[in-house]
C-alpha cells in the first residue's frame, strides 16, 4: 500500500504517501479502505497528510490516458471519494503539506478544514489552463466551500496560490511552518472529539447535500 494509517490519540492521520499521490484507481481503493478501518476504530477525527513535496498532484492523467474507455468510470469513482469525504460523519482536516493540484486540491476543499504550509507549496485548480471544464459536480462541491468571490479567483484563473494568498483568499483556515502542518491540522481537530457520527454526518447531508449529489451523479 502507498498509504498508511496511524492514530494521534483518538485523531487518525491518514499519510496519502511519498510521491504525486495521483489519484490512481488503486490509490482511490485504498483511500476508501482506510476510511473504512478509521471509522471501524471508531476515531474521532480524521486528518490527511501527505510525506511528499505534493499533498496530492490529482487525477492520474497516464492512467486516464491508457484508459480511455474508462474515462466516465473513472471520473465517477473520483467523484465518489469526494462526495464521501465531503459528507464524512467525523470532523475533518486536511494537512496541505505541499502542492495540491486540481483534483488534489479538490480532496483538499471536501475536508471541514485545511491548513497549509505557509513558506512553499501551491494550491491551484489549473484546469483553465488545461482545457479540462469543470464537471458540474467538481464546480458544485468548491462552489460549496468557498465564497463566490474566492471561487471566481481560483476556478476561472488558473492562480497558484501561496500560504499566505490561499488563506486571505479564504481557501484554507491556517498556515503552519515546514514539519507543523499536521500538527496544526491534527490540533484543529481536538476540540471536536466524542461528536455523535449519526448527526454529524446528517448535518453534512443536509450542508452539503446538492454538491454530494451531483459528485454522486458522476458527472
Amino acid at each position: 500500500m502507498t498509504t498508511t494509517l496511524d492514530f494521534d490519540g483518538e485523531i487518525a492521520v491518514l499519510d496519502l504517501g511519498d510521491d504525486e499521490n495521483r489519484f490512481s484507481p488503486e490509490f482511490l481503493d485504498e483511500v476508501d479502505a482506510q476510511l473504512d478501518h478509521v471509522l471501524a476504530k471508531k476515531a474521532h477525527g480524521l486528518v490527511t497528510t501527505a510525506d511528499s513535496k505534493f499533498y496530492s498532484n490529482g487525477l492520474d492523467l497516464d492512467w486516464l490516458g491508457a484508459h480511455s474507455d474508462q474515462g466516465a468510470w473513472y471520473v465517477g469513482r473520483v467523484q465518489g471519494l469526494l462526495a464521501r469525504l465531503l459528507t464524512f460523519p467525523l470532523p475533518t482536516a486536511a494537512a496541505v503539506v505541499g502542492h495540491a493540484f486540481g483534483a488534489g486540491a479538490m480532496l483538499a476543499i471536501a475536508h471541514d478544514f485545511r491548513v497549509m504550509r505557509a513558506d512553499r507549496g501551491f494550491f491551484c485548480f489549473p484546469e483553465v489552463d488545461i482545457r479540462i471544464p469543470f464537471t458540474p459536480g467538481m464546480a458544485a462541491l468548491i462552489q460549496a466551500k468557498l465564497t463566490p468571490q474566492a471561487a471566481v479567483a481560483s476556478m476561472t484563473t488558473g492562480r497558484r496560490f501561496g500560504g499566505h494568498d490561499a488563506l486571505t483568499h479564504g481557501l484554507v483556515d491556517a498556515t503552519a511552518p515546514e514539519g507543523g502542518v499536521t500538527v496544526a491540522a491534527t490540533d484543529l481537530l481536538r476540540p471536536l472529539h466524542g461528536k455523535d457520527t449519526g448527526t454529524l454526518g446528517a448535518i453534512k447531508d443536509v450542508m452539503f447535500g446538492v454538491a454530494a449529489q451531483a459528485l454522486k451523479a458522476g458527472q
